[in-house]
């Protein structure tokens, strides 16, 4: 069989991520496609807007076959941490063909001549990352520097010419297509990549445009202005087997923001020291003296982070470095398991596959896990389920609704 995977958030599922599974399913001839997809809070800095549950169900209406959950500290991690973590995973189940993913670019070549470089950090490229580095430009910008500086002069690169990098090494989609490259190769995985043209709305896009294939954030910006007492504006971003299900969701679950978070991470901050918060991970000493000096004024979580923002760390960095902080989360463990979030009937196939070929505990019942790890990977689990259950708090909370433990959450199964 042919099994293709997928790396995702889902947050919300819509028809650009049903075009892509449909796609990545083409493309490659796949059997069966994987999405390993982020739990309750995802990369951004921020809660999910709908559990993991809840989009596991989502994204096998929209075409999964089979999703996994890819661990916090993973999925609030930076680009090459989610990448990793992720990739990790998928390799692990030691039966996946294909990574399938999303990019302004749509074509694998550049991807695979520019993490060749990545890798193995040529001197002219890493001196002049260095230096942009000292100079105050935050990664991400240094390192797009300093790759068009280095193949300014440097002839071999056959891909994209100069200006074609410059746009490359801007687009989102393109920036983290080129971390899962990355990571496949230092895996030395043998899984092969493969490339999607985005198509419709751009990533950041912040207004639905008609007719054309929307972004997660427009349907957000939607979503959190005055239509949650009547989501039809979104029918015609979602799939048609999608949409009642997500339309249940928000009446029954309600939907979270990073604000709803604000008074915990208040009641957090006055408890912390400069040595307490330097613990949590990436978080710096610049940053954790400017948190102890700004702390009494944290209005809200989005207010805070932006009067921690600076030159030199990205606003989405601030917010994720909050985050782990409100989640305890001190370490960044390796990938130690696999957790099935749902799936559909039809992939019992692929399920027996994964469970011959798995080099890693997969994990069909969160109560089970006790059982079947030890050490880091059950601290790994246990620290998850901490911020599952730190997300169903602040849900139940908002909305009135019973608390259900994650050990009492089904699997999702169609």
């Amino acid at each position: 069989m042919t099994i293709t995977a997928v790396i995702a958030e889902y947050n919300p599922f819509h028809n650009g991520h049903a075009y892509q599974l449909q796609k990545a399913r083409e493309l490659t001839g796949a059997d069966y496609l994987v999405v390993i997809m982020s739990g309750d809070f995802v990369q951004r800095g921020a809660p999910a807007i709908l559990d993991q549950h809840v989009r596991a169900e989502l994204a096998l209406l929209g075409g999964a076959d089979l999703v996994l959950q890819l661990p916090c500290h993973f999925a609030l991690g930076s680009a090459q941490h989610f990448a990793r973590g992720a990739v990790s995973l998928l390799t692990a189940l030691g039966c996946v063909d294909y990574l399938c993913f999303g990019s302004e670019h749509g074509d694998t070549a550049p991807f695979l001549e520019l993490a060749d470089v990545l890798l193995h950090e040529p001197e002219e490229y890493r001196e002049t990352l260095s230096s942009l580095l000292r100079s105050g430009l935050s990664f991400p910008m240094a390192r797009a520097q300093a790759l068009s500086a280095y193949f300014s002069g440097n002839s071999s690169f056959s891909s994209l010419s100069k200006e074609e990098l410059d746009t490359f090494l801007k687009e989102p989609n393109n920036i983290l297509g080129l971390e899962y490259v990355q990571a496949l190769s230092l895996l030395n995985s043998r899984i092969r990549p493969v490339t999607i043209r985005r198509e419709g709305s751009g990533y950041h896009d912040g207004e639905l445009i008609r007719e054309t294939l929307p972004s997660a954030t427009a349907m957000r910006n939607l979503l959190f202005s005055d239509i949650q007492t009547d989501l039809s504006p979104l029918a015609s971003c979602m799939p048609e087997a999608v949409f009642p299900a997500f339309q249940n969701a928000v009446a029954s679950h309600g939907l979270l923001t990073a604000d709803d978070f604000s008074l915990l991470l208040a009641a957090r901050l006055l408890s912390e020291t400069k040595e307490s918060l330097c613990c949590y991970l990436d978080l710096s000493p610049d940053l954790a003296n400017r948190i102890l000096r700004l702390r009494y004024v944290c209005s809200s979580f989005s207010e805070f982070a932006l009067q921690l923002k600076t030159k030199e760390m990205t606003h989405t960095r601030i917010c994720r470095t909050l985050m782990h902080l409100l989640l305890n989360q001190k370490t960044m463990y390796p990938a130690s398991h696999n957790r099935i979030l749902g799936f559909r009937k039809s992939a019992g196939s692929l399920l027996k596959e994964i469970g011959k070929q798995s080099s890693l505990p997969l994990i069909t019942k969160a109560a089970d896990a006790p059982r079947l790890l030890t050490g880091d990977a059950l601290s790994a689990f246990e620290n998850d389920i901490q911020a599952s259950l730190l997300y169903e708090t602040i849900r139940s909370h908002k909305t009135g609704t019973p608390f259900v433990h994650e050990y009492t959450k089904k699997l999702v199964l169609l």
